[in-house]
């Protein structure tokens, strides 16, 4: 069984700062794309930032600039850094995996984390 564990999230003023961490457990052979998804209420999901399968970083462009992925290979670990929060960054935000175990590739999310801007 493969799992994300997600953490980081919060409550914190508009301005401020938080950090998620998403690791990845469990039996991965490789992952092919890892990423940030988040979702308000009332919303669609939609994507915040990754790394793709072609191993490109993108963002979405409401947080470009603000907000910074990174990950540690050696850990199955992706990290968002985000600064300079705003009300409108307010949701659930999910990591996201693609993988293979074997000869099966895979699709898994996390059990998401509140983030909560306020004004």
């Amino acid at each position: 069984q493969v799992q994300l564990v997600e953490s980081g999230g919060g409550l914190v003023q508009a301005g401020g700062s938080l950090r998620l961490s998403c690791a990845a457990s469990g039996s991965i052979d490789s992952i092919i794309a890892m990423g940030w998804y988040r979702q308000a209420p009332g919303k669609q999901r939609e994507l915040v930032a990754g790394f793709t399968s072609v191993g490109s970083t993108m963002y979405a462009d409401s947080v470009k600039g603000r907000f910074t992925f990174s990950r540690d290979n050696a850990k199955n670990t992706v990290y968002l850094q985000m600064n300079s929060l705003k009300p409108e960054d307010t949701a659930v935000y999910y990591c996201n995996a693609e993988f293979y175990s074997g000869s099966y590739r895979y699709v898994r999310w996390g059990q998401g984390t509140q983030v909560t801007v306020s004004s």
